[in-house]
């Protein structure tokens, strides 16, 4: 497991990464804090160079528990500290949310929560639990980021198309206005629910295009071509991909009574993108995979293009 995830709670069940504190019940947006470590300020210090002369528009990013420097940005930069992101997830939901999950990255320089919205939604047969991921940076390399991921329940595929029709994620910097565009995101309840309203509409599309084994077979050598030129380990790690993504669209138990059609191959290559092993398991491997559930996966879009392309 990555050093990079410091602290996190997580409800009943561990998540991806395996470690943090259990709760049974998931808590509040106060508690949350408590639970995931992050109930902790941070504060704000001018900038020295080595020989003791100050620094102008810059300041450096300080966590005021144990004086870890987090990050250094302009001026402009404004804090949001950890209650007030929780806090607006409070208020953008209102009744009814759940936190599944939180914590931080980088020794604190990114948090995040993963809350469930109090809906439920049935889209080709399948229950797909929408969740809000937000993410919320100190060392200035984003803004505060609310993603749409919905997670298909059976078996925790996340499901985070690239829609043209509705947007999935939205976005501010840290400005000095930066709070009150956030509470000026009412809207993104409605950006949330228009996401999910043409996903349903999307897989129904999805389930419509059929598709060939000899289709299937091409799609996947788009990822994983395996050529007798290439080099003999490239060939070898090509060839093994290439076996657990076909075991996964022709075997998986989950997709037994989806037909053999787009919806059942963006599936396929979901549950391949969320939890096959890579060839290499890098130091940051489990925080770049969760990353992608905020930012988007490249594999799981390119095979939503290949499919469309093919309708």
């Amino acid at each position: 497991m990555s050093a990079n995830v410091e602290t996190m709670f997580y409800v009943r069940e561990k998540p991806w990464h395996g470690l943090g504190t259990e709760v049974q019940e998931a808590p509040n947006s106060e508690d949350a804090l408590i639970w995931a470590g992050l109930d902790w300020q941070v504060e704000q210090k001018p900038v020295f160079a080595g020989d003791g002369t100050l620094i102008p528009g810059y300041k450096v990013n300080i966590r005021d528990r144990d004086g870890a420097p987090l990050g250094i940005v302009t001026d402009r930069y404004k804090v949001v500290q950890n209650e007030d992101a929780f806090q607006f997830t409070d208020d953008l939901l209102g009744e009814g949310v759940t936190y599944e999950t939180a914590g931080a990255l980088q020794g604190g320089r990114k948090v995040w929560l993963l809350a469930r919205m109090p809906h439920r939604y049935i889209i080709a047969g399948d229950e797909i639990a929408p969740y809000l991921v937000v993410m919320n940076s100190h060392d200035g390399s984003s803004g505060i980021k609310v993603a749409m991921t919905p997670i298909r329940v059976v078996c925790q595929n996340t499901l985070n198309l690239a829609l043209d029709s509705a947007k999935r994620i939205w976005t501010t910097k840290h400005t000095e206005n930066v709070m009150s565009r956030v509470y000026e995101a009412r809207e993104t309840l409605e950006l949330a629910e228009a996401y999910m309203g043409e996903l349903g509409r999307g897989i129904d599309a999805l389930s419509k295009i059929k598709l060939t084994d000899k289709q299937v077979m091409a799609f996947m050598g788009e990822f994983f071509p395996v050529e007798l030129d290439m080099p003999e380990a490239q060939r070898k790690n090509n060839l093994r991909l290439l076996e657990d993504m076909k075991l996964r669209y022709w075997e998986a138990p989950d997709l037994s009574n989806v037909d053999k059609n787009g919806y059942r191959f963006i599936n396929a290559v979901s549950d391949f993108a969320t939890h096959a092993d890579p060839i290499r398991r890098t130091r940051n491997y489990e925080e770049n995979l969760f990353l992608r559930t905020v930012e988007g996966n490249p594999i799981i879009d390119k095979a939503y293009k290949l499919v469309l392309a093919a309708a």
